[in-house]
């Protein structure tokens, strides 16, 4: 058992390290190369956040664990709004903006209830991975585009101006290591989560909802509540809910396009899917009454959704 802790700390670490050299690497080019900070902060870097979850699910499903790499994206999408989300309020109220309440968050419920029809028949087959590659960049190319005409303006991620410091073969190789990291880190941290979880009776669906997810979602936590605590009103409520729409188009489409899969019936349609839905509703909720500003009372009561949503899974471990 400590052996497996010490491999998903390391994995997760590995995790973290190459998804952030991937993203210094790809801005670094993406400069040379005169994209502008804009387009590289809602692609590259937004990705980038999204790097470890793709990674972990990938390494899972070349494993033969679907129900973990979905579970991860499940899991990770709850916790970014009802734990991460709700924890953030509580030391400081979020701020939401208009056009995320009218836009993303929309957006964000509807690729989730895309899920449903794409897994109704268990699986995740490549088209449909490929389908869901293929709204993710339509969203992106949709973002970028009324970014650049001035319709949705966006705060850029605080990324390094590296592209005037370093030459190209050091962004290169900066995306090298990243890529080499997220591969080795996942493997790690797949090995040492199903490792622990089965010795502690979990089935593959709640490892990945768990252990998996929030240790994937552990940088965004972290920053996220260095931000509240330093004082900072305007975290952004859309890097939470953008997150949610990559894992959910992104991860899962990579997944299924390196491999198809299976998926149990908890996630298709099942309990753990309306429950992904209903976070998802109530942190919509909370932004509404609050007037857009999710206070520590509504911050709470996601906190103690997170909090039973645990003791659900944990009380429901056999297979799915």
């Amino acid at each position: 058992m400590a052996w497996a802790i010490l491999l998903l700390t390391a994995g997760l670490l590995l995790l973290w390290k190459g998804a952030d050299l991937l993203v210094t690497g790809a801005v670094g080019i993406a400069e040379r190369l005169g994209v502008s900070q804009l387009v590289v902060g809602l692609t590259v870097v937004a990705m980038g956040t999204s790097a470890p979850e793709a990674a972990a699910s990938i390494a899972s499903v070349l494993d033969g664990r679907g129900n973990i790499a979905i579970g991860n994206v499940y899991g990770s999408n709850i916790a970014n709004l009802a734990l991460v989300g709700g924890l953030v309020a509580m030391i400081n109220p979020l701020r939401v903006q208009a056009r995320t309440l009218r836009r993303e968050i929309p957006t964000m419920l509807a690729v989730a209830l895309l899920l449903w029809p794409v897994l109704r028949n268990l699986a995740l087959s490549r088209p449909e991975g490929l389908l869901l590659l293929c709204v993710f960049a339509a969203l992106v190319a949709y973002t970028v585009r009324t970014a650049r005409a001035g319709i949705l303006p966006v705060a850029v991620p605080d990324v390094p101006a590296v592209g005037t410091q370093t030459g190209a073969g050091r962004h290169v190789a900066f995306i090298g290591i990243g890529l080499v990291g997220l591969s080795l880190g996942a493997r790690l941290a797949v090995g040492g989560a199903v490792t622990i979880g089965t010795r502690i009776g979990l089935s593959d669906a709640v490892i990945g909802s768990t252990i998996m997810a929030v240790g994937t979602s552990l940088p965004e936590l972290v920053t996220c509540v260095l931000a509240a605590l330093k004082g900072h009103h305007d975290i952004s409520v859309g890097n939470l809910v953008g997150s949610n729409i990559f894992n959910t188009l992104l991860v899962s489409g990579v997944a299924a396009i390196v491999r198809p899969f299976a998926v149990g019936q908890r996630f298709a349609g099942g309990v753990d899917f309306w429950i992904m839905i209903g976070v998802s509703i109530a942190f919509a909720v909370a932004a509404i009454v609050g007037r857009r500003v999710i206070g520590r009372l509504c911050g709470a009561i996601l906190l103690a959704v997170y909090g039973g949503y645990l003791v659900y899974l944990l009380a429901y471990t056999q297979p799915a």
